[in-house]
C-alpha cells in the first residue's frame, strides 16, 4: 500500500471512530489507538505534504489567529422563531396555520440553547460556517467550527451543495470542567453554557477554539441541489444518513399530541447532554410552509414555547462556607429538598455576605427558588410572614473554616478570602503556582501530576515537594523509574533558582514577577524580607500601602512561617542571584505585540529582563523596541508612527545570541 492509500485509509477509519465517540456516544476504539493512528497519519501528511487537504482529521487543531471575521451573506436567511408563553397561545398559533393550509402535521424538537451557524458544503466538503448575526449576514468562523469533533469535515455519497442549520453548544459536562480549570487559573467564571458556548466560537484564534471542546447539532436543511423532500422530518433523517449528529424530533397529527411533548421535554430537560430554552414547534410539511411562508422577522410556521422559570418555596436549614481553589469563602444555603426545573434541588448558592445582607436571608427562613438561566439555583425573596422568632442575622466567619487561618475581604470587591499558606482547600493551586515557570519552574510538576500527588497523599502544601523521593514517584500511575527521576532532578535543580522565583512561588497576594524580583533586589535575603516592616516594604517603587499590608499580613501568618520553615530545611536558596555578567539591554525598553513563535511573552520578557533590559505593556517615546509577532495589531502601529525601532523574533534571537 502506497503513501496516499495508507492516508485515506487512515482518514476513513479516524472519520469513523470521531463519528462513533462524538455523534453516536458509541466509542468502539482506545484512545491510545486512535492516538497512535492519528500519530501515523500526521507523519505520512508531514512526509508527503502535497496530500494533507483540509478535511483531514489532522486539521482540526486550529490555525492561526485572526485579525477579525470576515462577514458573510447568508444564501438563505437565518430567521428567528417567534415566542409562545403557554398552550393557550400555541392554540392560537394553530389556528393562524389551519386558517392558511389543510390540516397541518407537526415536528417538535427541544430547543438548544446556543449559537445559531450555517454549514457549506460543496461536493461533500465543509468549505464555510458562520453565525447567525443578523439573520441576513453573519460572521465567518469556519477555522474554530472546523475544531468541533462532531462536525464532519466530508460527507460520502452527498449532494453537490448543501446548507444546514445547526446550534453549537458547550456540553454541560464541558460546561463544568472549563469552569472548575478557569477557577483555580483565578479567571471569571462564565455563567452559563450558551455564554462559553457563543464566547469560545467567537475567539480569533481557533487553538483557543479547539481547548473549549464544542459540540454541534443541526436541525435544519436551508439549501439542496439535486434532493427534493415532501416533509422536514424526512430531511433530518436524510442529515442523519450523511453522519450529522441531528436534533431529537417528534411527529405528531395535531398541535393538541404536542402539548404532551411539549411537557415530557420540560420535564426531562436535565437528561439532555445540551441546555434547553424551549420546545420548537413545527408544520413538518415543507410544501405548506412554502405555502404559509414568513413575516419580515420570522417564519409562519413554526413557534418556540418558552418554559416559564418555575418557582417554588422551600426553607433554608442551614448556611454553610465552602472555601474555593481561589481561597474565596463562598456561603450555600442548605434547602429542604424541592423538585424544580425537572431536578431535585436541595442548595442554592448565596455569593457573598453583601448577597446575604441585602436579602436578609437567615437560617429557617422561608424563601422562593428558581433555577437562574435553568440551571443554578437561586434563591430570589424570603418570605417575612413565615419567618420564624429565633432566626438570627448571618454573620461571615471571621476564620476559614478548612484551615483556621483569618480571612480577608478583598481591597474594593466583596469576596472574602483565606489568607492561609497551606489551606488544604487551596492546596492543588497553591502547588500547581508554586511549581509553574513564574514560580519554582519545575517541569513535569503540573496540574495533574500535582493532583496525583495530593490523591496519594504524598503532598498536602508547596513545602512537602521537596521530600518527595524518587520510589514513591515511580510507583504512582502512569510513572516509571526514568519518569520518577526526571521529575526528582527537576525538583532538587529548582532549589538553586534563587529568592526571585521563590518570593513569586510563594503566591503572597498582590505580589507578581515584578514585585517580586524588587522584594529580592532591596532585602536580599529571606530573612531580611521576614523582618521588614510596612514602611520598610513601601519605600520601593511599585509597591503601596495595600500591597505592603498585604505582604506583612501573609508573612505574619503560621502557615507562611510553618511553610518558609519547611523549604529553608529542605535547602531552598533564599538569596537574590543576580546576574551582572551580561547587561547589554541595561536601560532598554521593549514591548511585545503578536504571537511569537519560538517564546511565549513571559519567557521573552524573562531574557530582556536578565540582560538588563525591562517591558513595557505600552508603546511611548521612550520606547527602545517594539518585538512585533504575526498579526501584531495597534501597538505596531503606533510604533511605526512614532519611529520606534520594530524588530521580527528573528531579529530579536540575533540580539540575544
Amino acid at each position: 500500500m502506497d503513501a496516499k492509500e495508507r492516508i485515506e485509509e487512515l482518514r476513513r477509519i479516524l472519520d469513523e471512530a470521531s463519528y462513533k465517540y462524538y455523534v453516536l456516544d458509541a466509542p468502539d476504539m482506545s484512545d491510545y489507538e486512535y492516538d497512535m493512528k492519528l500519530r501515523e497519519l500526521e507523519e505520512l501528511e508531514a512526509a508527503n505534504p502535497e496530500l494533507v487537504t483540509r478535511e483531514s482529521p489532522t486539521q482540526r487543531v486550529g490555525g492561526k489567529a485572526l485579525d477579525t471575521f470576515a462577514e458573510v451573506t447568508h444564501e438563505v436567511p437565518l430567521e428567528s422563531l417567534q415566542d409562545v408563553f403557554s398552550f393557550e397561545e400555541l392554540d392560537a398559533f394553530n389556528e393562524r396555520v389551519s386558517q392558511a393550509v389543510e390540516s397541518p402535521e407537526y415536528d417538535v424538537e427541544p430547543k438548544i440553547d446556543g449559537l445559531s451557524v450555517a454549514l457549506r458544503y460543496e461536493n461533500g466538503v465543509f468549505v464555510q460556517g458562520a453565525t447567525r448575526g443578523d439573520g441576513t449576514v453573519g460572521e465567518d468562523v469556519t477555522e474554530n467550527l472546523r475544531t468541533i469533533r462532531s462536525l464532519p469535515l466530508r460527507l460520502d455519497n452527498a449532494p453537490e451543495h448543501l446548507v444546514v442549520r445547526g446550534e453549537v453548544y458547550m456540553s454541560k459536562k464541558v460546561f463544568r470542567e472549563l469552569n472548575a480549570e478557569r477557577e483555580r487559573d483565578e479567571k471569571p467564571l462564565f455563567a452559563n453554557p450558551r455564554n462559553a458556548a457563543a464566547g469560545s466560537l467567537r475567539q480569533l484564534d481557533p487553538r483557543i477554539a479547539a481547548r473549549r471542546r464544542l459540540d454541534v447539532i443541526v436541525f435544519n436543511i436551508q439549501s439542496v441541489s439535486d434532493r427534493s423532500f415532501e416533509k422536514h422530518s424526512e430531511t433530518l433523517d436524510y442529515l442523519k444518513s450523511l453522519r450529522f449528529k441531528t436534533v431529537p424530533h417528534f411527529e405528531f397529527s395535531t398541535v393538541r399530541e404536542c402539548c404532551g411533548k411539549i411537557r415530557a421535554i420540560g420535564e426531562d430537560r436535565d437528561q439532555f447532554d445540551f441546555d434547553i430554552d424551549g420546545a420548537v414547534i413545527k408544520v413538518n410539511s415543507l410544501a405548506q410552509r412554502a405555502a404559509l411562508g414568513s413575516t419580515s422577522k420570522a417564519p409562519r410556521w413554526a413557534v418556540a414555547f418558552k418554559y416559564p422559570p418555575e418557582k417554588k418555596e422551600t426553607r433554608v436549614t442551614d448556611i454553610v462556607i465552602q472555601v474555593g481553589r481561589t481561597g474565596v469563602l463562598t456561603p450555600k444555603a442548605v434547602l429542604e429538598p424541592v423538585r424544580l426545573a425537572g431536578t431535585t434541588v436541595t442548595n442554592a448558592t448565596l455569593h457573598n455576605q453583601d448577597f446575604i445582607s441585602e436579602r436578609d436571608i437567615r437560617v429557617g427562613d422561608t424563601v422562593l427558588v428558581q433555577k437562574a438561566g435553568e440551571i443554578i439555583p437561586e434563591i430570589l425573596s424570603v418570605n417575612l410572614s413565615k419567618r420564624p422568632d429565633w432566626a438570627v442575622p448571618y454573620e461571615f466567619p471571621k476564620t476559614c473554616p478548612e484551615c483556621g487561618a483569618e480571612v480577608e475581604r478583598d481591597e474594593g470587591g466583596a469576596a472574602i478570602r483565606c489568607r492561609g499558606a497551606e489551606c488544604p482547600a487551596q492546596r492543588l493551586r497553591h502547588i500547581v503556582h508554586f511549581a509553574s515557570k513564574s514560580g519554582m519552574d519545575i517541569e513535569g510538576l503540573g496540574t495533574a501530576v500535582a493532583q496525583l500527588l495530593i490523591d496519594s497523599d504524598l503532598i498536602r502544601s508547596p513545602g512537602d515537594i521537596y521530600s518527595l523521593n524518587e520510589k514513591d514517584v515511580a510507583s504512582l500511575p502512569g510513572f516509571g523509574k526514568k519518569s520518577a527521576e526526571n521529575l526528582i532532578n527537576a525538583i532538587e535543580s529548582s532549589k538553586s533558582n534563587g529568592l526571585v522565583k521563590l518570593i513569586s512561588a510563594l503566591g503572597i497576594p498582590q505580589v507578581g514577577q515584578a514585585a517580586a524580583k524588587a522584594l529580592a533586589r532591596r532585602f536580599g535575603t529571606m530573612e531580611a524580607l521576614e523582618l521588614a516592616s510596612v514602611e520598610e516594604l513601601t519605600e520601593i517603587t511599585d509597591i503601596g500601602p495595600v500591597t505592603a499590608k498585604s505582604i506583612r499580613d501573609w508573612l505574619d501568618t503560621d502557615q507562611a512561617m510553618h511553610l518558609i520553615g519547611l523549604l529553608r530545611k529542605a535547602g531552598v536558596d533564599m538569596t537574590y542571584l543576580e546576574d551582572t555578567s551580561d547587561r547589554r539591554f541595561e536601560g532598554k525598553i521593549f514591548v511585545l505585540t503578536g504571537a511569537l513563535t519560538k517564546y511565549t511573552r513571559d519567557e521573552a520578557g524573562e531574557i530582556i529582563e536578565r540582560l538588563g533590559g525591562r517591558t513595557s505593556s505600552s508603546v511611548s517615546k521612550k520606547t527602545d523596541y517594539v518585538l512585533a509577532g504575526e498579526n501584531a495589531g495597534s501597538k505596531l502601529t503606533k510604533a511605526q508612527s512614532l519611529g520606534v525601532a520594530v524588530i521580527s523574533e528573528e531579529e530579536f534571537e540575533a540580539m540575544i545570541s
